[in-house]
């Protein structure tokens, strides 16, 4: 058995994540990160470089310095930044290339999914101390603002046409609660209120009146006018950005940021309903037999996605870190342990290093494809360590 709760642990275990992609990670070629790897280390589609990766994978960068002080940490986040500023953004169009393949753009959607990791990540640098972000990190605000804040909702639009032309109708949590998250960051990194207004602005919209809506959980899909679609991707469950179903790993995800926004401004609201949320999302979608937690339910209850996502499995634990912490109730530490002794047998790849992506029901792999652009990092893995050695330390 290890000791998940060791600052030790966690720390060699991040570095065991780091040295995974240390060989491959910068692109010299054609700048920026490489982002598909096979289990073993070897890259694949060496060309295909997707916005969520290029930010995410800035931030592992970042803090992997704050917390180490390594130059060569520094060195690869500032190569990401220069490829982020240079190459996904359009200076023409005034957006951020959301696909690219050997540096040319094949899909130019604007997201604001997209732009929420580009504040976290210009954020995150900032916090770091990188020159020359602050100017760029209120310019991709007001880019969100301006394109797709809607303020009789209070709350963002998903996606516009490449000219931004046009608005989807389509609304979405899943946009809204990385936007909360990116602004926490900001806040952390700027003491900026504003930030911290709209984080709190977006928690309530999405965590109160939209999940009131679906008795007390948050449902992902919604109309323009904030209706529940509850047939939206139906036919299409394991979409990457927008499943059907209610997700497990968003409800822990979203009880995780409403405790580090309670840092900031407590309010009690925030501490009763991420617990229900965690309490709730665990009873339906742990997995009694094989251990883990299943990817989404139906509104009955019914599991309706087997599969075991990594990022599900770590910002469980996270949440249930400092569930535990502010409640002080020993069942989320037996929670954080739970879930880390599954994931330390089944998904942690023990042999080359770092998780593995996605596994079945029955704890499987599918492939060998240990990340993907756009899919997979480790961001959410890191992140979710980083998070419980932060409380860790404070607490020691």
């Amino acid at each position: 058995m290890q000791n998940f709760r060791s600052s030790q642990f966690l720390k060699n275990h991040i570095a065991s994540i780091l040295d995974f992609y240390q060989p491959e990670v910068v692109d010299n070629q054609l700048g920026g990160f490489q982002q598909n790897y096979y289990d073993n280390g070897d890259t694949f589609d060496t060309g295909l470089k997707h916005l969520v990766s290029s930010t995410r994978i800035i931030i592992n960068y970042c803090k992997a310095y704050q917390h180490g002080r390594n130059e060569q940490d520094l060195e690869k986040a500032k190569h990401g930044l220069r490829y982020l500023k240079e190459v996904h953004w359009d200076g023409k169009r005034q957006g951020y290339n959301w696909l690219l393949e050997d540096n040319k753009p094949i899909d130019q959607t604007n997201h604001c999914y997209g732009l929420a990791f580009v504040i976290l990540a210009l954020a995150t640098c900032y916090e770091t101390g990188i020159a020359d972000t602050k100017d760029d990190l209120y310019a991709t605000w007001q880019l969100l603002n301006d394109r797709f804040w809607q303020a009789e909702q209070q709350l963002y639009a998903d996606e516009a046409s490449p000219d931004w032309s046009q608005t989807s109708d389509y609304r979405g949590q899943n946009a809204n609660m990385h936007c909360c998250e990116a602004l926490l960051v900001a806040y952390q990194a700027t003491n900026d209120q504003q930030f911290l207004g709209r984080a709190c602005t977006l928690a309530k919209t999405v965590a109160i009146t939209l999940a009131d809506k679906a008795d007390g959980l948050i449902w992902e899909h919604y109309t323009a006018d904030l209706a529940i679609d509850w047939q939206y991707n139906h036919d299409d469950p394991k979409n990457l950005y927008r499943p059907w179903g209610f997700q497990p790993g968003h409800q822990t995800e979203w009880a995780k940021l409403l405790l580090i926004l309670h840092r900031y401004q407590p309010e009690d609201w925030m501490i009763n309903r991420a617990k229900a949320l965690f309490d709730r999302a665990l009873a339906i979608c742990w997995d009694d037999k094989q251990g883990g937690i299943f990817y989404g339910h139906a509104p009955d209850g019914e599991i309706c996605d087997h599969d075991k996502y990594f990022w599900v499995q770590a910002e469980t634990f996270a949440a249930a870190a400092l569930l535990a912490d502010v409640t002080g109730e020993e069942k989320y530490w037996q929670w954080y342990d739970n879930i880390w002794q599954f994931c330390w047998q089944n998904m942690v790849d023990h042999e080359y290093g770092a998780w593995y992506r996605v596994l079945t029901g029955d704890n499987q792999k599918y492939n060998n494809e240990k990340s993907i652009a756009g899919g997979k990092c480790d961001y959410h893995t890191l992140g979710a360590c980083w998070e419980v050695l932060a409380l860790i330390e404070r607490k020691q």
